[in-house]
């Protein structure tokens, strides 16, 4: 099994330590984002099971702008890389919900065992809590009923699965469900996967 990661990093050598360090392992690298508009380029185009966050981005912290854009919309595990960073900053990065830290300079064992970590938490903490409301009434409410297909694709968005889960789950390819979700974010009338779960909740209230 291989677990593609996005790592954003401004600086180019420790990206390539990072790629380095991982390589043999699980954890490929698919994608280096020097910056976050490159960032949300590859989250927009590309599938990622997790992703390895620079908190100061050429002097800003931009990376926790993308963990907090990884959090509402694309829904998996990511880790911040940091080596200095005041409180409110690290309070910010907090209220994010990273699935956890790696401090600058870091190890090969650093790397692993925080990704481990990671993910293990990761799909225990989505495990824990999930509450699928009853989607069988719900076309009774919208004008655009949903299909058989795109109902099973939002029940898995409930237990937060990612796009290649749902694929796998339902044998169809990642392209496919991005083509469901996004009739699902038509038909509700909802930009994103948190605002879909949202306005389901909002009806069936």
């Amino acid at each position: 099994m291989i677990i593609n990661l996005l790592v954003v990093e401004d600086e180019a050598l420790v990206a390539a330590m990072i790629r380095e360090a991982l390589k043999g392992s699980v954890y490929q690298v698919r994608a280096v984002a020097f910056n976050a508009a490159s960032a949300v380029s590859y989250l927009d185009d590309e599938h990622f099971d997790a992703a390895l966050l620079d908190i100061n981005l050429a002097g800003k912290f931009e990376g926790v702008d993308i963990g907090r854009l990884i959090r509402d919309n694309y829904h998996f595990p990511f880790l911040y890389l940091t080596a200095h960073a005041d409180d409110r900053t690290l309070q910010n990065a907090k209220l994010t919900e990273p699935a956890g830290y790696i401090i600058k300079p870091f190890t090969e064992r650093d790397l692993l065992a925080g990704l481990e970590i990671a993910l293990y938490n990761f799909r225990q903490q989505r495990q824990k809590g999930i509450d699928v409301p009853n989607l069988e009434s719900l076309n009774q409410r919208l004008a655009d009923p949903l299909s058989a297909r795109e109902i099973d694709v939002l029940r898995m968005l409930f237990t937060g699965k990612s796009n290649a889960e749902i694929g796998e789950e339902l044998f169809i390819s990642v392209n496919t469900v991005k083509t469901h979700l996004s009739r699902l974010y038509f038909k509700l009338d909802a930009p994103s996967r948190t605002a879909v779960l949202a306005r389901v909740r909002e009806l069936m209230a």
